[in-house]
């Protein structure tokens, strides 16, 4: 007698391959959707994966801490690969040394126009200290953000929340913004889109090209440790007791 399929789904979802495997296919069929779409940013295959993994563990009622024993292979996998950014970075250092006076201009300009206007913003539609707080770090990787929230009184889930919605706005957005602006230089795209929208961004300035790409890593890690050292000191005075 064959078993029913509801057992049969409980068996696979007890497996730490089932993780692992539904984040893989789901990134693919997203990736095949934006490329059939004309690399279209509205559909970015971080978006889209996001999505069908919301989907399928809401209709199969799997409990996250399920899915991510076995998709907490990928979660490891981003160490080195942050680390092989250095590659193309590495490639593009004559372009960064003619920069230099500019990256640096454009990463303190944007690291404290992105902690002050979340947190400005956040207040002005009421929220709570606690979700201003939050809302700082909101432009930087996730492991970075959630430690600086949870560093200054934040909330930790909520940021990693929020870090993921800005990067996916970014990676989206900055196309049309960047030609609404005019925008070409592929070094300086890269750099703000790295800057504003951390990994995702960064992960879409690849998809462009390899200096898009260079600078956005060298932004998204330079903002990193930036903010680090900016939010809690400016913690106290954007967010007053």
């Amino acid at each position: 007698m064959n078993p029913p399929l509801d057992a049969l789904w409980v068996y696979l979802a007890a497996s730490p391959l089932f993780g692992l495997t539904l984040t893989l296919l789901a990134y693919q069929m997203a990736l095949w959707l934006y490329h059939r779409a004309g690399a279209n940013p509205l559909l970015n295959p971080v978006l889209i994966a996001i999505a069908i993994l919301a989907l399928v563990l809401t209709l199969t009622a799997t409990d996250y801490a399920s899915y991510f024993a076995g998709a907490q292979f990928v979660h490891f996998l981003l160490g080195p690969a942050t680390v092989a950014l250095a590659v193309p970075l590495y490639h593009q250092i004559r372009r960064v040394r003619a920069l230099l006076l500019p990256v640096i201009a454009g990463l303190l300009a944007g690291s404290v126009t992105a902690i002050v206007s979340a947190v400005l913003i956040a207040r002005w539609f009421g929220a709570s200290a606690a979700t201003q707080l939050s809302l700082a770090p909101k432009s930087v990787t996730t492991p970075i953000a959630m430690g600086i929230s949870e560093q200054i009184g934040g909330i930790p889930s909520l940021t990693a929340v929020i870090v993921i919605i800005t990067g996916i706005v970014g990676a989206v957005g900055a196309r049309y913004l960047f030609a609404a602006m005019k925008l070409r230089d592929p070094a300086i795209r890269g750099f703000a889109i790295g800057l504003a929208a951390h990994g995702i961004g960064t992960a879409r300035a690849f998809q462009v090209n390899e200096q898009s790409g260079a600078f956005a890593a060298l932004a998204m890690g330079l903002n990193g440790a930036l903010t680090a050292l900016l939010v809690p000191l400016l913690a106290g005075w954007l967010v007053p007791g």
